[in-house]
């Protein structure tokens, strides 16, 4: 009778039922330059693995687990990853699985703490081995020289952030829609307006379901010299009456109220569910800080401006939670250099609005308002060296026309924001000193709507007339001068010439 009793109690501590551990979940969020897997565990894992070639895979020993999961799981949209299917393991109490690769990858594995709705989990991070396009060999022969873009020609740039993705639902409303599903398609509607728009480009952080780490959004804004971010959320908070949207801006002391409070929370907990980092490493932190100081009163300015003339659009199509822009410290709205703002369409916390949210009506007049509010401001204050503050330049000069003995030729500019001295002086080809002469000026310091004299000397200048195959890189570069110089000396509106037409060349 002893016998028996021990052979079941070995049974009920061999028994899976026993295990210390269960695998509930395996899911997979491929990006554009990673495939995330994320490994779903009833408590805290404890696990081994190794990486394997030809074929090239990576072996995962999970102790004292059982398997509640289906596998094999096949992957079809991953650049790396293909299949993660169950194996023999090499002792009783221990869980294998073996994750098949298309080529090789150094994972990046680490465990996450209980957050938000989830549990434990392992997350395993392969990054894409993106195969690089081979350099052409260099030739003997001289490379013909390219002509530079011509100035005043660049796109404004706009960042589109679509909140969370991936493993990182965002907030929940209370008929369990998630954050992430509205603000991509709200992110896709504002990057067509703003595509649309000539001199101006949106990009975005992500365009799918899946996670991008807060510090790699600002990151792609930067690399693609954004000149605004813009963040896309859904509000939330832990009672279901607020509604309304709202706009964010970056304060550098606390949020200043609770529902501040409660976002601020909610990005530190949608970074643990991505598994990323909230603070950069940094290795030269005095001089960092010297600088980053310097761009960030600015960009503070500047992001505020914009979010005032986004909420009052804002406030033309929906409820709005505050009249004016809110302060919080949120990680994306942390760049120093680019202005940032943080939209919330309304509260997915509240059931009416969580079912506005997710209609296309309503995600289209969120992204209407968002853009012209954005437009509205870069018409104002387009960025030096924009083809919108060229278009601007060339509506606000009024030429006035020469007197045949007169040996000058007289010229009125008005100053608008971002406009300085040595800038308006090199873009007419005429000295500051020239320009402080002619209009008694007494400083450099400039007035937004103040008109300026501006006096070139038209016996330096020279007549170039236009013939097939010219344009003004071309006749620019043969005469030594800029582009800017140029089409300000003949009030011109866009870079085509006509065959026969009679072109100013500023003296230098």
């Amino acid at each position: 009778m002893l016998w028996r009793v021990s052979l079941i109690s070995w049974l009920i501590i061999a028994s899976p039922l026993s295990w210390a551990n269960t695998l509930k979940s395996v899911r997979v969020w491929p990006a554009p330059h990673e495939t995330r897997v994320v490994i779903d565990m009833t408590s805290e894992p404890v696990y081994t693995y190794l990486t394997l070639n030809n074929p090239d895979r990576i072996v995962m020993d999970l102790q004292k687990t059982s398997l509640v999961s289906p596998l094999p799981k096949i992957i079809k949209d991953s650049q790396i990853l293909t299949k993660i299917r169950k194996s023999s393991p090499p002792e009783k109490g221990t869980y294998r699985l073996v994750f098949e690769l298309k080529n090789n990858s150094e994972p990046r594995i680490f465990k996450l703490a209980p957050s938000g709705e989830y549990g434990h989990r392992v997350v395993i991070d392969l990054p894409h081995n993106e195969t690089k396009t081979p350099a052409k060999p260099t030739s003997s022969t001289p490379k013909e020289t390219k002509t530079a873009l011509p100035a005043g020609t660049e796109d404004i740039i706009i960042a589109i952030d679509p909140g969370h993705g991936g493993n990182d639902p965002g907030a929940i409303g209370p008929a369990r829609k998630y954050e992430k599903n509205i603000t991509l398609p709200i992110a896709r509607q504002l990057k067509k307006k703003i595509d649309a728009v000539p001199g101006m480009k949106a990009v975005l952080t992500r365009n799918g379901d899946y996670f991008v780490d807060l510090n790699k959004r600002t990151e792609i804004a930067r690399k693609q010299g954004a000149h605004l971010l813009v963040s896309i959320h859904a509000d939330g908070f832990h009672t279901s009456q607020p509604r309304g949207a709202s706009v964010w801006v970056l304060s550098r002391r606390r949020a200043n109220n609770e529902i501040g409070r409660w976002i601020e929370k909610h990005e530190e907990q949608s970074n643990l569910l991505g598994g990323g980092a909230l603070l950069n490493n940094n290795s030269d932190e005095y001089l960092s800080r010297a600088v980053l100081d310097l761009q960030f009163s600015n960009s503070q300015k500047e992001g505020y401006e914009v979010a005032v003339r986004v909420l009052k659009e804002m406030g033309k199509v929906t409820k709005l939670h505050k009249s004016s822009p809110e302060h919080a410290s949120l990680a994306v709205l942390k760049s120093p250099d680019i202005p940032s703002l943080l939209v919330e369409a309304g509260f997915i916390t509240n059931p009416y609005e969580e079912n506005l949210l997710l209609t296309h009506s309503y995600q289209e007049k969120i992204a209407s308002a968002v853009y012209k509010g954005v437009l509205t401001y870069f018409k104002e204050s387009p960025p030096p060296g924009t083809l919108m503050a060229m278009k601007n330049k060339n509506t606000s000069t009024i030429a006035l026309t020469p007197s045949p003995t007169d040996p000058t030729t007289p010229q009125i500019h008005a100053v608008k924001r971002g406009d300085y001295l040595s800038q308006i002086a090199n873009d007419y080809g005429v000295t500051i000193a020239s320009i402080r002469k002619s209009n008694n000026l007494y400083s450099d310091k400039l007035l937004i709507g103040q008109k300026l004299n501006i006096i070139t000397d038209s016996k330096k200048n020279k007549q170039h007339k236009v013939k097939r195959g010219d344009y003004l890189g071309k006749i620019a570069n043969h005469y030594d001068v800029s582009i800017q110089k140029i089409r300000f000396a003949n009030k011109l509106r866009s870079d085509e010439l006509a065959i026969g037409q009679t072109l100013i060349i500023p003296g230098r």
